[in-house]
């Protein structure tokens, strides 16, 4: 696979993450739900500080700083890494996988870096674009849009259960995005077929033509 491919495909899944994000964020107030397909599929509005799925790495603004931060490293890192796989002649799969990994972590980078810029703060009130630098943060210290939930199964715990007893278990209960789904997927598939897809193909051997090997056979 060329190089200028694996970045359409990082290109296609970040405009795709990117104006749905858009598109949740200027239509949906923080919080606010709606059903797709019945109960286990909604989309559920809502903004995180941290890192895929919602997880954190630290509250506060230095450890947004210093995860924005990172990120900002690991993607850059990322297209090294990209090209340097297609240059060795790893398998299309392998690079497919890289290229969904390298694109989920571009996608929520961006909103780290300039949502915070661009768009009033979500609330009670539908969030609009606003003048850039005029939005509800700074530079590297934007919000991260998550809308996709998927609570599939949801029921009380038993009482005797400990320490969850009572309480509503849901599967699968983080509300994520495209950019985490293209990570997950990328993931779990190299985790899954390492063994058949993480290898350098191997070049054609070109056989003789008919003709040279007949004259190597009468010498």
């Amino acid at each position: 696979m060329k190089y200028r491919n694996a970045l359409l495909i990082v290109f296609l899944i970040i405009l795709i993450d990117q104006l749905f994000k858009i598109y949740i964020k200027t239509n949906f107030y923080y919080g606010e739900e709606r059903l797709v397909l019945g109960h286990w599929f909604r989309l559920h509005f809502i903004e995180n500080n941290g890192m895929a799925f919602g997880m954190k790495f630290s509250a506060g603004a230095v450890g947004k700083l210093i995860l924005t931060s990172f990120r900002l490293i690991a993607v850059g890192f990322g297209f090294y890494v990209l090209k340097v796989l297609i240059n060795k002649g790893y398998s299309r799969g392998t690079i497919i996988c890289g290229a969904l990994i390298l694109a989920g972590a571009l996608g929520n980078l961006i909103d780290s870096m300039f949502y915070g810029l661009i768009f009033s703060e979500s609330s009670f009130h539908i969030g609009h674009f606003v003048p850039f630098g005029k939005g509800y943060g700074q530079f590297l210290h934007g919000q991260v849009v998550d809308m996709l939930y998927f609570p599939i199964v949801e029921f009380p715990m038993p009482s005797w259960v400990p320490f969850f007893g009572g309480k509503m278990f849901s599967f699968f209960d983080p509300v994520f995005n495209i950019a985490d789904a293209a990570i997950s997927t990328g993931v779990i598939i190299l985790l899954i077929f390492q063994k058949k897809m993480v290898h350098r193909q191997q070049p054609a051997i070109q056989k003789p033509e008919s003709s040279s090997v007949n004259n190597i056979a009468a010498e």
